[in-house]
C-alpha cells in the first residue's frame, strides 16, 4: 500500500503545519497538524477494510473463446470482473495476456464504487506458437488517497500451433491412403473388450467366461470370445535436420511430418498405446523420450514436436577415401545433401567403373548397404575371374562403409531408442530422401526383431521451390523416388508412405499421364 498524489499531498500538509508550529510557537497550528495525521490514518484504516473485503468478494475470468490456435489467428478473449461487498474503492483491472500475444487495444477495465460487474471482450493475436499461459490479472484498487496492486483470477492456457499445409497427401506412388497409420487390431483371442465369438463350452473354460445369456437360449453352456488386448508401443523418430527446411512457407518437409506425426500421436493417446519420441538435428539426438504410456508422454511429445525447427548443417562434409588397383578416388558424403536418388548413386558408380562386365551395374547398385556388402564380398571370395579381382579391393573396405553409417544421425537415434526399448516396437521413421543409403540401413535395424517400421517420407521433388519448373524433369525424379520407396516397402514388415503438397504431386503425375508414363 502507498499513498497517491493527494495522500502524499495532505502528508506534506501535515508536515508543514507541525515545522510551522515549532518556529513560530503556535501551538494551535500543531493541533491542527495533528488532526490531519489523524485524518490520514483513519483513511488508511478505512482502505485496508475494504481492501480485504474486495479482494475476497472479487472474481476474475480471462475466458479465451479458444484454447487451441494456429499462428496468427484472431480470437476474441473477454475480461469479467465481478465484486459482492460493496465499497468505496475503485478497481483498475488489467488481463494478464502471455507477452507473445498482441491486442487491439490496451485490455483493461474499471469498477467503480458503485458498479458490481463488468466486462471487456478485445480481439488477441498469436504469432508464436507453442504453450502460453496468461498471467494473473493485475488489480490496482484506490479510494483516491491510498493505492495497492495485487493479483487474482483465472490463468488459462492457449496451445499455438504452426501453420499447416493445406492439403497434405499421404500415399503410395500417387494414391492416397486413409487412415493406414491409425488404429490396429491384436489379432489374438483373449480376455479383452471386443467380442469375436461365440463358441460352445470346452472342459477348461473358467466359469467366468461363459455367456450365460447365449446358455439360456441354446440350453447348454456356451463362452464368447474377446479379442485379446494389445498395446502397440509406439517410438516417433523425427527427422529435423536442415534438410527438411525444404518447402514454400508453412509447407516444408518438417512441417508436413509433423503434421502426419500428430495424427499418429493422437492416435496412440486414444488407444492409450506407450509412446515415445527421438528427435535427430544435423549434430545427432536433439530429444528423446523413452517409452512410457500417453498419459505420462503425450502433452510432452506433443509440445516437442509443435516447437519442432530445422537444424544448421554441418560446415564440413564426411569424406569416404576407396583405394584400389584403378588409382584413388575421394567421395564427398556431405552430411545434408540436396535431393540424391538411387539411380543417381548407381549411375555414378557405374562410370568410375567402367565397363568391368554386365553384372557390374546391378551388384555395384545393390552394395549400397552394410548388409550386402557383406554378401557380395562373400559371393566373390573363392573366384579367380578378372571383375571379381576388380572389385575385391572395394568389398575390402565394408567395415569403414559400416562404421560411417552407423555415425550418421538418425541410424545412431534407431540403435539407442531399439536398445534401450527391448521389446517389440512399431517405430515410425519421419525423413526425407536426400540420404537413401541411410535410411535402408535405418530401416534395417528398426525392423529386427519382427518389428514393424512406417516411414513416412518426404520426397524432395514435391517440395523444391523451382521443383516444376521443368515438369518433365520433376517427374522422371518422382519416379526414380518411386522405386527407392518401393525397395524399402518390399521389405518384410516395412510400410513406406510419401508425404508431400497434394497439388504438387497431382501437376507432376498428371504430367506422366500426358506423355504415357506411370509412376
Amino acid at each position: 500500500m502507498y499513498p497517491t498524489r493527494q495522500g502524499w499531498t495532505a502528508a506534506a500538509l501535515a508536515v508543514v503545519l507541525a515545522i510551522l508550529a515549532v518556529v513560530f510557537a503556535r501551538p494551535l497550528v500543531l493541533v491542527g497538524s495533528a488532526l490531519i495525521g489523524a485524518w490520514l490514518l483513519a483513511y488508511q484504516y478505512r482502505f485496508t477494510r475494504d481492501l480485504e473485503r474486495a479482494v475476497e468478494s472479487l472474481s476474475v475470468v480471462q475466458s479465451p473463446a479458444r484454447l487451441a490456435v494456429q499462428t496468427e489467428d484472431e480470437i476474441p478473449v473477454t475480461l469479467t470482473a465481478t465484486r459482492e461487498a460493496t465499497t468505496e474503492l475503485t478497481l483498475e483491472i488489467t488481463a494478464g495476456l502471455p507477452v507473445t500475444a498482441t491486442a487491439t487495444r490496451p485490455f483493461m477495465l474499471s469498477l467503480e464504487s458503485a458498479i458490481e460487474q463488468a466486462n471487456r471482450t478485445r480481439t488477441v493475436t498469436w504469432p508464436v506458437a507453442g504453450r502460453h499461459t496468461f498471467d494473473a490479472v493485475t488489480v490496482t484498487a484506490t479510494d483516491g488517497l491510498f493505492r495497492e496492486t495485487i493479483t487474482v483470477g483465472s490463468t488459462p492456457t492457449v496451445t499455438v500451433e504452426p501453420p499447416s499445409p493445406q492439403s497434405i497427401h499421404v500415399g503410395e506412388g500417387g494414391d492416397r491412403i486413409a487412415a493406414s497409420y491409425g488404429p490396429h487390431e491384436s489379432g489374438r483371442i483373449g480376455t479383452g473388450i471386443e467380442p469375436v465369438e461365440l463358441r460352445e463350452y470346452l472342459p477348461g473354460d473358467t466359469g467366468k467366461r461363459i455367456d450365460w445369456k447365449a446358455t439360456a437360449r441354446h440350453t447348454t453352456p456356451y463362452v464368447r470370445e474377446y479379442e485379446a488386448e494389445s498395446d502397440r508401443r509406439t517410438l516417433l523418430v523425427v527427422d529435423h535436420r536442415s534438410s527438411l527446411a525444404m518447402g514454400r512457407q508453412s509447407e516444408t518437409k518438417l512441417e508436413a511430418l509433423r503434421e502426419v506425426v500428430l495424427v499418429i500421436a493422437g492416435n496412440a493417446r486414444r488407444l492409450t498405446n506407450p509412446l515415445g519420441l527421438v528427435t535427430v538435428g544435423d549434430g545427432g539426438i536433439t530429444n528423446y523420450r523413452g517409452l512410457a504410456s500417453t498419459t505420462v508422454n503425450y502433452r510432452p511429445i506433443r509440445r516437442r514436436l509443435l516447437a519442432l525447427e530445422p537444424t544448421t548443417a554441418a560446415d564440413t562434409p564426411a569424406t569416404m577415401t576407396v583405394s584400389n588397383q584403378l588409382g584413388t578416388t575421394t567421395m564427398n558424403q556431405p552430411k545434408t545433401t540436396a535431393t540424391e536418388s538411387v539411380a543417381s548413386r548407381s549411375s555414378n558408380t557405374q562410370s568410375r567403373t567402367g565397363n568391368a562386365g554386365n553384372n557390374s551395374g546391378s551388384i555395384l547398385r545393390r552394395n549400397t548397404t552394410p548388409t550386402d556388402a557383406q554378401r557380395s564380398f562373400s559371393d566373390l571370395e573363392g573366384t579367380d575371374e578378372t571383375f571379381a579381382r576388380t572389385l575385391r579391393p572395394f568389398y575390402s573396405d565394408r567395415q569403414r562403409y559400416q562404421e560411417r553409417i552407423a555415425e550418421d544421425p538418425l541410424y545412431g537415434a534407431v540403435h539407442k531408442s531399439v536398445t534401450d526399448a527391448q521389446g517389440s516396437i512399431w517405430t515410425v521413421i519421419c525423413t526425407d530422401d536426400s540420404r537413401p543409403a541411410e535410411l535402408r540401413e535405418t530401416v534395417l535395424l528398426a525392423r529386427e526383431g519382427g518389428n514393424e517400421v512406417l516411414v513416412l517420407l518426404a520426397p524432395s521433388v514435391l517440395y523444391e521451390p523451382d521443383g516444376l519448373t521443368d515438369i518433365e524433369q520433376a517427374y522422371d525424379r518422382y519416379v526414380e523416388f518411386e522405386e527407392f520407396r518401393r525397395e524399402l516397402a518390399r521389405l518384410d514388415n516395412v510400410t513406406v508412405l510419401e508425404v508431400g503438397p497434394t497439388d504438387r504431386l497431382s501437376a507432376i503425375i498428371e504430367a506422366g499421364r500426358s506423355r504415357g508414363g506411370h509412376a
